[in-house]
C-alpha cells in the first residue's frame, strides 16, 4: 500500500497532519509507520494567503469599476465641453456679423457670464477627478508591483482579468482623456477672456490701453472667420500705449480684419502691421483679395454703402469705423488696387489737446 495522508481538526482549533507508510523488511512489507505533525500555522498561513487574493481581487474590481465610472464622466465632460465650444464658436459668429459696438458688448457680456458658470464648476470637477485618477492610477500600479508575489492561481485571475477589461489601453486612454477635457477647458476659458477683452464691457472711459493687446484679442475672436480664407501675418513694432476707448477701436479691427476676409475669394494672405513715431501711431490691415474699384474707394466710408452681396454686410462697419477714428483725433487710409487687394491703415494720435495734461504710465 502506498502512503496515505490525512489532515484531523482538533475541537481546540489545532490542525493535525496524519500519514502512514508502509514499513518493509527485505521486499516484504511487515506493518505501518504512522506520523503525526501539527500543521496548524501552516494552514493559518495558507488561509490567511487566500483571504489576502480575495481582498485584492476585490480591490482590484472595485478600482476597475471605479475608473469605468471615472471614465464615462471624463467622456460626459468632454461632451459637454464640446457643446459650449459650438455655442461659443456660434456666439463668436453672431459677434462677427454684428456692426453695432453696443450689441456687440452686451452680447459679449451675456456669453462670458453664462460660459464662465459651467466652466467654473466643470474646472473644479476635473481638478477633483486629475487627483483621483492619478490616486487610482498609483495604487494600481503598486497592486501590480506585487502581482508576481501572488501565488500562480491568483495571478493567472488578476492577468485574466486584465486582459478582459483591456487595462492598458484603458490606463493610458483615461489619460489622453484628461488632458484632451483640459484642452478644451483651456480653449474656453481663452475665447471667454478674449471676449472680455474685446468688449470691455464697463470700460467705457478714455483710458491707456496696449493696441497690439487689442488686436491679438480681437485676432482670436474673429479666428473663425480668418481661419478658412487667409493665413494671417502680424509685423508688430512694439506701439506704446495710447489714451484711448479700446473697446470702440477693437471693434475697428473688427471691421477691417473681417472685411479683409471677405475680399478674399480662395485663399489669401491678410498681414496686420503696426508703427509709429514721436506724434502718432498707426495700424494697418493689408489682403491680397480682389480689391476695390477706383470709383468705389470714395464712397466706402458712406453709411449703408456696401458692394457685398444681399445679406453679407450693412454698409455700416466702414462708416462706424471712420467715426470712432475720428473721434480718437485720426483717420484712416486707404489704398487699392483691383486684383491685387487693399490696405487700410488707421493713423491714432499719440497725444491730444484733451491727453497734455496726462502722464503716460510708460512706453
Amino acid at each position: 500500500m502506498w502512503k496515505i495522508t490525512d489532515t484531523l481538526h482538533h475541537k481546540d482549533s489545532r490542525v493535525f497532519e496524519l500519514s502512514s507508510r508502509p514499513q518493509y523488511l527485505d521486499e516484504q512489507i511487515i506493518g505501518r509507520v504512522f506520523s503525526v505533525q501539527d500543521i496548524t500555522q501552516r494552514t493559518l498561513d495558507a488561509q490567511t494567503l487566500r483571504d489576502s487574493r480575495d481582498q485584492l481581487e476585490a480591490r482590484v474590481q472595485s478600482r476597475t469599476a471605479d475608473l469605468h465610472a471615472l471614465n464615462k464622466v471624463l467622456i460626459g465632460e468632454k461632451e459637454r465641453l464640446a457643446v459650449l465650444i459650438k455655442e461659443l464658436e456660434a456666439t463668436q459668429a453672431q459677434l462677427m456679423q454684428s456692426e453695432r459696438m453696443a450689441s456687440i458688448g452686451q452680447l459679449a457680456a451675456g456669453v462670458a457670464h453664462e460660459i464662465n458658470n459651467p466652466v467654473g464648476y466643470v474646472n473644479s470637477n476635473l481638478g477633483s477627478l486629475q487627483r483621483y485618477v492619478a490616486d487610482l492610477l498609483r495604487l494600481l500600479s503598486a497592486y501590480q508591483n506585487i502581482e508576481t508575489e501572488l501565488p500562480e492561481v491568483a495571478r493567472d485571475q488578476v492577468i485574466a482579468l486584465k486582459k478582459e477589461i483591456d487595462y492598458e489601453f484603458m490606463q493610458n486612454d483615461i489619460t489622453e482623456l484628461m488632458n484632451e477635457t483640459l484642452d478644451g477647458l483651456k480653449r474656453v476659458t481663452r475665447i471667454v477672456q478674449d471676449l472680455k477683452n474685446f468688449s470691455h464691457v464697463g470700460e467705457s472711459e478714455n483710458q491707456w490701453a496696449n493696441l497690439e493687446d487689442g488686436l491679438d484679442s480681437t485676432l482670436r475672436v474673429v479666428w473663425n472667420e480668418l481661419k478658412y480664407k487667409a493665413e494671417v501675418v502680424k509685423e508688430y513694432a512694439g506701439l506704446p500705449q495710447i489714451r484711448c476707448y479700446p473697446f470702440q477701436l477693437n471693434q475697428v479691427f473688427m471691421n477691417l480684419l473681417v472685411n479683409a476676409s471677405h475680399a478674399i475669394q480662395e485663399k489669401g494672405k491678410i498681414t496686420v502691421r503696426t508703427g509709429f513715431d514721436e506724434g502718432q501711431v498707426w495700424i494697418q490691415v493689408q489682403d491680397n483679395g480682389r480689391g476695390i474699384p477706383a470709383e468705389n474707394l470714395q464712397r466706402i466710408f458712406d453709411p449703408f454703402f456696401t458692394t457685398k452681396p444681399v445679406g453679407k454686410g450693412t454698409g455700416l462697419g466702414l462708416s462706424l469705423s471712420y467715426d470712432i477714428v475720428k473721434k480718437h483725433g485720426g483717420h484712416i487710409d486707404v489704398s487699392s488696387e483691383p486684383g491685387q487687394g487693399s490696405t487700410f491703415t488707421v493713423f491714432l494720435p499719440r497725444n491730444t489737446p484733451e491727453q497734455t495734461a496726462a502722464t503716460s504710465p510708460g512706453v
